[in-house]
């Protein structure tokens, strides 16, 4: 019990993080590109509270992070609450979709970066004696974490980021047929994930991610 008692603080700043600069960005994003919506809603914010979806944000990865600790197994992800955004309301809807979507996984991509900055810097100042000391393994988990997030998020299925990205960028007829696999878009993740497909499916973008960030080390 104490061994997941300091694994949930190891990962509590880096999920909670993840989360909310991730739907952030989004919202951010959003705004430049001519939808105040996110901002209007006070969705544009680094307060946590904001983002938490009780369910996804907490229940889930407690349940995965159990699982993974006492069966060997499991994926730690969930999610937040999805950042309002009129598509319509963007300059030009279908180009500027495409920025929107990406900078969420751009963020955790950035956030993984600025963890491994983070344990160089504490590395440097030695105020970390070894690899099991509390903030290296923070580190590592928040590594851990925004690249699990990114990974997941760039699938090209709708309505996860990179859903949005392979919209905007297909032909305008291909797309609004892609776009009707939204509704059943998290049916489909979940069959994948109960299936053992989703891990070998994010698999090519982890290791994408791990190379970026490897460059850092």
């Amino acid at each position: 019990m104490d061994n997941l008692i300091q694994t949930i603080a190891v990962y509590a700043l880096p999920v909670l993080f993840a989360i909310t600069l991730h739907e952030a960005a989004h919202g951010y994003v959003a705004r430049y590109f001519g939808d105040p919506t996110a901002a209007q809603a006070g969705r544009i914010s680094l307060n946590p509270l904001r983002h938490i979806d009780p369910m996804g944000t907490i229940v889930v990865p407690l349940v995965l992070l159990f699982a993974t600790k006492l069966m060997g197994g499991g994926l730690l992800f969930g999610w937040a609450k999805p950042v309002p955004v009129n598509w319509g309301r963007l300059r030009r809807p279908k180009h500027d979709m495409l920025w929107v979507a990406l900078a969420g996984p751009a963020s955790n991509l950035l956030m993984a970066i600025g963890w491994v900055l983070f344990l160089r810097l504490m590395l440097s100042l030695e105020l970390i004696v070894g690899p099991q000391d509390f903030w290296a393994l923070m580190a590592q988990a928040g590594v851990q974490v925004n690249l699990i997030l990114m990974a997941l998020n760039l699938l090209p299925l709708p309505p996860l980021d990179g859903g949005r990205i392979v919209f905007s960028l297909l032909p305008a007829r291909l797309a609004w047929r892609y776009g009707r696999i939204e509704p059943y878009g998290l049916v489909i993740l979940i069959v994948l994930m109960m299936l053992g497909w989703l891990w070998p499916l994010m698999l090519p973008l982890l290791k994408l991610g791990q190379w970026v960030v490897g460059g850092f080390l």
